[in-house]
């Protein structure tokens, strides 16, 4: 059966559509959705079974962590065992947006998503839509592209439905996204912080706030 899509307006947000999507997600269920970047799969990050899904779905590979998506920031402290000052400094001067930064897994986090590497990616997303449905279940949700693994990335609910139709259990629709670059990935572990990846967020802007400038 091809998943059904929940069409979703964050300027006008149904309360029908949300808490749809929410309820699926705290069902153990498995959607895709739009992040600022490129379309995303959901599931819920404290549910063990849910994540699962992720690597069965995408024919992920374990050895491949996977990012997770907050509503608020006192999620961040459920997630991390700790926050370092330049972790900190990063987060407020680029979330809401493009930033993914891993930090030391708090001993609850799965280690499916972590890669038994002991650091998990955290953003807190700009997109209104992953912002609404992490906000609305309460509980992180994982962020990582809504196609099979080495596949073509999707920037709409079209492309993730062509790609992955019959794997997922909904697509919450809001057009387009604007496409890769991805997030940009930093390990606030190390000091230095480390540029694991540049995406949206350039490194000369992340080297500026970090030496004050």
């Amino acid at each position: 059966m091809t998943a059904r899509v929940i069409l979703l307006d964050p300027r006008n947000p149904s309360e029908t559509a949300l808490g749809e999507a929410a309820g699926l997600l705290r069902d153990g269920g498995i959607i895709a959705y739009p992040t600022e970047t490129l379309y995303g799969l959901g599931v819920d990050g404290t549910n063990e079974e849910a994540v699962e899904k992720i690597f069965t779905v995408k024919g992920r590979s374990y050895t491949a962590p996977v990012s997770l998506i907050i509503g608020s920031w006192s999620d961040l402290e459920q997630l991390a065992l700790n926050i370092p000052p330049a972790g900190r400094k990063l987060a407020e001067a680029f979330w809401p947006g493009g930033l993914t930064l891993l930090f030391t897994a708090a001993p609850a986090v799965s280690k499916k998503l972590t890669a038994g590497t002991g650091k998990i990616g955290v953003r807190f997303s700009s997109d209104p839509v992953a912002a609404l449905l992490a906000r609305r279940l309460g509980r992180p949700i994982t962020a990582t592209s809504a196609n099979r693994s080495g596949g073509a990335e999707c920037r709409s609910s079209q492309e993730v439905i062509a790609a992955l139709g019959e794997r997922l259990d909904a697509v919450v629709d809001w057009g387009t996204t604007p496409g890769p670059p991805g997030s940009t990935i930093v390990d606030v572990t190390v000091d230095p912080p480390l540029v694991v990846r540049e995406g949206v967020i350039s490194k000369s802007r992340l080297e500026a706030v970090l030496r004050g400038a």
